[in-house]
């Protein structure tokens, strides 16, 4: 890698030989052009130096000055620039280690001075009042999981929504608190919102209109001019949360999902100098799908005030581009997946989201796991069991599951009383009416399968609509034998990362759907299509029925990927294209304004130097 940079810098050092070329050119020209006007301008090519060459530089954009000349040059320093910046990703990528130690390293290596803002909807601790007294907890969270670090190492700002029933007690004068609570480094700013602003910010535009939009799950999307007006209010209320908490006129400022589309260039008009990332946590569709928002256009707009924008994977970065592309005016360079509107430039990147490693534990502790979760339920040691852990979500592909798992038992019957899918479902948006039906939808269908297969007390379908901690879950995974993800359509879905991490013993299967944007990675599962309930059957069948030598093959492979792309790694990389972005915006200017270029030795370094 190190020797890749210095064929890089060698380029950079021939082009700037070029340049000098073509500068004792130009000025000798420019010379003999005033001496034949009689301006008595007698300096000669021999006397062209550096302040003659920043002169030059600094003049080619007066008017009537031409720099046609100079312009492949430039364009040639810009696409060295990239190169580089390419390399030096790559390089720091393959040096970092890849965990919360590792990201704050390159955190303070890299943005030893910068100010670092989050905002999400989401806050990273709630409080509550409790029996005793106020509690604090983290709730179950991968962005949480991802950006804590961040903002650890950085004493940043988190700006999100306060939701506890503490939550007020604790903040000061501001609406500031300090977390962690044990260990303090970084400030909480939270976000009140009345119970009006939540049902038509959140409730409505954001779930009913937003989510179903952008998954494409079947369910029409609802859009009221009431709940668009709440929305966007709230967006300019954390616009102006981020700017009164910046402690410097260039922060960067991560924002996070479908609730804030409309910050972004929000925050660009407000703080012009600030370093933006969106990324985007849900899918993205096409633009037919998407021309039935009547707000399309504002928010697009709102999203391309990013400096970077980022999906979970590089289809949905297609779909993004291609929507603008049909909706605005704009100049795309499919390239670099670049988008230009009004003189702004956005960077369009896939950043697969991942999980944090959980703390493994002996192979010799799984017998007595197993034997324990099912011992809870009822069932026999040797039953097997099949896991399923979503939010109680249409766009999970839960009723399609239910429906396989009958299928399955009427195509092979040896499984009836010998098998149970457990369903973690936790209740979400329960006030929302599709909400309500979804439920009864999903007791229906289980209600019915068990009773068409129940046998002596065991049902194949277990429903757990309710919320489980971290820890509980993680019990679930290892002692099932199976996972089953079907969601309709997902934007990575981190239950199939979860369960290949939770897996010390390298065995289980798991089946996946070929929707969720994970199954672009985790290609030693089995991946089905939902829709197409014999299949998933199959592949049910086909689960519980593999070999334990190809059990530990395939899960090997997939816990090899897990780990070494984790969450760490999400936040990791786009904080390094932060960073390479920020040195770019500040050589480029250099370049395009032709000062100080003749000195290459210094525009290597700055190119070498962190952010």
């Amino acid at each position: 890698m190190q020797k890749t940079l210095n064929q890089l810098f060698v380029h950079a050092r021939n082009i700037g030989r070029k340049w000098m070329a073509q500068l004792s050119v130009h000025g000798r020209n420019e010379g003999e052009q005033a001496r034949a006007g009689g301006q008595g301008d007698r300096r000669r090519a021999s006397d062209v130096g550096p302040d003659l060459v920043r002169d030059e530089l600094d003049d080619l954009d007066r008017p009537g000055r031409s720099s046609a000349g100079l312009k492949p040059l430039v364009r040639d320093l810009q696409r060295l620039l990239r190169e580089v910046d390419g390399a030096r990703t790559e390089q720091a990528e393959a040096v970092t280690q890849w965990s919360p130690e590792g990201l704050r390293a390159l955190l303070r290596n890299n943005f030893p001075a910068d100010e670092v803002i989050v905002v999400s909807n989401r806050e990273p601790y709630i409080h509550e009042h409790g029996d005793n007294g106020i509690t604090c907890h983290r709730p179950a969270s991968g962005l949480v999981t991802a950006v804590e670090p961040v903002m650890r190492a950085c004493s940043g700002t988190w700006i999100a929504q306060g939701s506890g029933s503490a939550d007020r007690d604790v903040v000061d004068q501001h609406d500031r608190v300090q977390v962690p609570p044990r260990s303090p480094s970084y400030t909480l700013r939270r976000i009140w919102l009345s119970e009006a602003e939540e049902k038509g910010y959140y409730y409505g535009f954001a779930n009913e209109g937003l989510w179903p939009l952008c998954h494409v799950a079947h369910v029409r999307p609802v859009f009221r001019t009431s709940d668009w007006h709440c929305y966007r209010e709230i967006n300019q209320r954390f616009a102006d949360a981020v700017v009164k908490e910046a402690k410097t006129p260039d922060p960067i400022v991560l924002i996070h999902d479908y609730h804030f589309a409309l910050a972004p260039s929000m925050i660009r008009r407000l703080m012009p100098d600030a370093t933006i990332i969106t990324f985007w946590h849900i899918p993205w569709p096409n633009f037919e799908s998407f021309s039935i928002c009547p707000w399309k256009e504002e928010i697009l707009e709102g999203m391309l005030g990013s400096d970077i924008l980022g999906f979970h994977t590089s289809y949905h970065c297609k779909n993004f581009i291609e929507t603008v592309d049909r909706f605005m005016e704009a100049r795309i360079e499919h390239e670099t997946a670049t988008i230009s509107v009004a003189g702004s430039l956005t960077h369009v990147h896939a950043y697969p989201i991942s999980v944090a490693w959980p703390e493994p534990i002996e192979r010799a502790a799984y017998p007595a796991l197993r034997r324990r979760i099912r011992e809870r339920h009822g069932l026999p040691p040797s039953h097997r069991i099949a896991i399923g852990v979503d939010r109680l979500d249409y766009t999970k592909g839960i009723v399609e599951r239910i429906r396989s798992v009958e299928r399955m038992l009427e195509t092979h019957p040896e499984w009836i009383g010998c098998f149970t899918l457990i369903q973690v479902a936790a209740p979400t948006r329960s006030s929302l009416p599709e909400y309500k039906r979804f439920e009864f939808e999903v007791r229906a269908a289980a209600d019915e399968v068990n009773k068409r297969f129940g046998k002596d007390g065991l049902d194949p379908i277990l429903l757990l609509i309710e919320h489980h901690g971290i820890e509980s879950v993680l019990e679930y995974f290892r002692a099932a034998d199976v996972c089953v993800v079907t969601s309709l359509h997902d934007g990575m879905n981190l239950v199939s990362k979860e369960f290949v991490a939770a897996h010390d013993d390298e065995r289980g299967v798991l089946v996946l759907s070929q929707f969720a944007g994970a199954s672009r990675e985790l290609l030693d599962a089995l991946i089905v299509n939902p829709y197409h309930i014999d299949q998933v059957a199959d592949a049910l069948h086909d689960a519980l029925a593999m070999p334990e030598h190809e059990q530990e093959v395939r899960m090997r492979s997939l816990r090899q990927l897990v780990r070494e792309f984790n969450v760490y790694r999400w936040a990791g990389r786009m904080l390094l294209d932060a960073g390479k972005l920020r040195r770019r915006i500040r050589v480029e200017a250099r370049i395009s304004r032709g000062a100080n270029v003749v000195d290459l030795p210094k525009a290597a370094r700055e190119l070498r130097r962190p952010a």
